[in-house]
C-alpha cells in the first residue's frame, strides 16, 4: 500500500506500471527511501570514527593513574617511573569513555585522570603500525592475514561510546593499546604535555548524579571527527 501523502516519482511510478502484482517489500515514497538510505548512510558513517580535541600538529588523549604515577608525570611533563614501558599502555580519544572506564575518577587506580597532548605526527604513526584486537572478516581477508598483522606493536579496539549516565551509544570509541616500539615513541617523542583533568571529572560527574545533564554537557571537551588518510581507515576499520 502507498503510503498517503507521498508523491512518486518516475522511477517509482515506473515499478507499479513494471510490477503490477503485490510488490516485493513494502513500497514507500522515493523520498522516504531516500531520507531512511541517508539516515542509514550517516549511521554508518558514524559507527567507527575517530573522535577527538585536536589541532593542526596535537591531538588529546586521555589516561588515568593513581597518583604514584600521575604526579611524577605531572611534574616532569612526561612518563617517568613508576610508570612501566614494558607493559602496554592504552590512549582513549574519548574523554566520556575515559570516564566510564575510570568512573569519573574514582576507581581505585585510576583517580588522577590525565590530558595527554601527543603529536598528531605520533599518533598517525601508532594508527599505522596497529592491528585489531580481533579478527573481522570484513576487514580481514582471511584470518592468516589478521594472524600476521598481530605483528605490529600497537592494539585497536573499537568498543561502544557512551553518554553521562555510561549508557553504550551506537556508535563506537577507538581504544589505541601501545605496546614495544610505540610506547618507547610515545614516552620519548610523541608527548607534548600532561595535564591534570580530574577536578573537570570529578565536576561533570558531580552534576550527573545530581541530574543536571546540560550544565555538565557544557563542561565536556569539544570532540569532532579526526580526519584519517584512506590507508590509516583501513588499517584500524573506521567507517567515516
Amino acid at each position: 500500500m502507498i503510503e498517503s501523502g507521498c508523491v512518486l516519482d518516475s522511477y517509482w511510478y515506473a515499478q507499479l506500471t513494471i510490477y503490477p502484482g503485490p510488490y516485493p517489500g513494502p513500497l514507500r515514497c522515493a523520498r522516504y527511501n531516500l531520507q531512511n538510505d541517508v539516515a542509514e548512510m550517516e549511521a554508518a558513517a558514524r559507527h567507527r570514527q575517530v573522535r577527538a580535541a585536536f589541532d593542526d600538529t596535537t591531538i588529546i588523549v586521555y589516561q588515568a593513574y593513581s597518583p604514584e604515577i600521575a604526579d611524577p608525570a605531572l611534574s616532569t611533563g612526561r612518563f617517568v617511573a613508576p610508570f612501566k614501558r614494558d607493559r602496554m599502555t592504552w590512549i582513549k580519544p574519548s574523554f566520556l569513555w575515559m570516564m566510564y572506564r575510570c568512573g569519573w575518577a574514582t576507581k581505585p587506580g585510576q583517580e588522577r585522570v590525565l590530558a595527554v597532548e601527543v603529536s598528531r605526527e605520533g599518533f598517525d604513526w601508532a594508527l599505522e603500525h596497529s592491528a585489531l584486537s580481533h579478527y573481522d572478516p570484513s576487514i580481514h581477508p582471511s584470518h592468516a592475514e589478521w594472524e600476521t598483522s598481530m605483528a605490529q606493536p600497537v592494539r585497536i579496539q573499537w568498543d561502544p561510546e557512551r553518554d553521562l549516565h555510561f549508557n553504550p551509544l551506537p556508535h563506537r570509541a577507538i581504544q589505541i593499546g601501545l605496546g614495544g616500539e610505540a610506547v618507547d615513541r610515545y614516552v620519548d617523542e610523541w608527548v607534548v604535555s600532561i595535564s591534570d583533568v580530574t577536578s573537570t571529572a570529578h565536576s561533570i560527574g558531580a552534576l550527573v548524579d545530581r541530574g543536571l545533564l546540560s550544565e555538565a554537557a557544557k563542561l565536556l571537551p569539544a570532540e569532532s571527527i579526526y580526519p584519517l588518510r584512506a590507508t590509516l581507515s583501513k588499517v584500524v576499520g573506521a567507517t567515516g
